[in-house]
């Protein structure tokens, strides 16, 4: 299995808990594909939205691919995911909670095909953001004094 990952969400990990993970295909056009695998996307500000039994993934950019020209693809598109109806239904089910959303985490190529990690995401509070940045820190820090014993 050659997998490689194109883009990463690092914010959703800071701004949710993620508690489950899942993996979709995502519905793409042809210079889309190509986009994707010359590495040109983005999930920033991307996050999943259920519609008529369908799930979408909003707001994530894909650049325009240059060779394509005049057949270029709108780069902020809604695009659907493919999942079976069972695991929309579980979706849809959790969102309906107070706080609950559908993130996606990474977007990568597996066997020629992009697929999308989504996760359901429960909202950090800011005491929440705090401890993990103190953490991050303190890290870095235990780090740091090992690498410098090494020498």
């Amino acid at each position: 299995m050659d997998e490689k990952t194109v883009a990463r969400n690092k914010k959703a990990g800071f701004e949710y808990f993620l508690l489950e993970h899942i993996e979709a295909g995502i519905a793409l056009q042809g210079s889309e594909i190509k986009s994707i695998k010359n590495g040109q996307m983005s999930l920033q500000e991307a996050f999943v939205e259920i519609k008529n039994g369908e799930a979408w993934l909003m707001n994530s950019h894909i650049a325009p691919y240059l060779q394509a020209n005049r057949y270029n693809h709108d780069p902020l598109r809604p695009r659907r995911l493919l999942l079976h109806k069972k695991e929309i239904r579980k979706l849809h089910e959790q969102v309906k909670i107070k706080g609950v959303t559908i993130v996606p985490v990474r977007v990568y190529i597996l066997n020629g095909k992009a697929k999308v990690e989504i996760a359901v995401g429960k909202g950090k509070k800011l005491f929440d953001k705090r401890d993990a940045i103190a953490e991050r820190d303190r890290d870095r820090e235990a780090k740091r004094a090992n690498a410098s014993e090494g020498w």
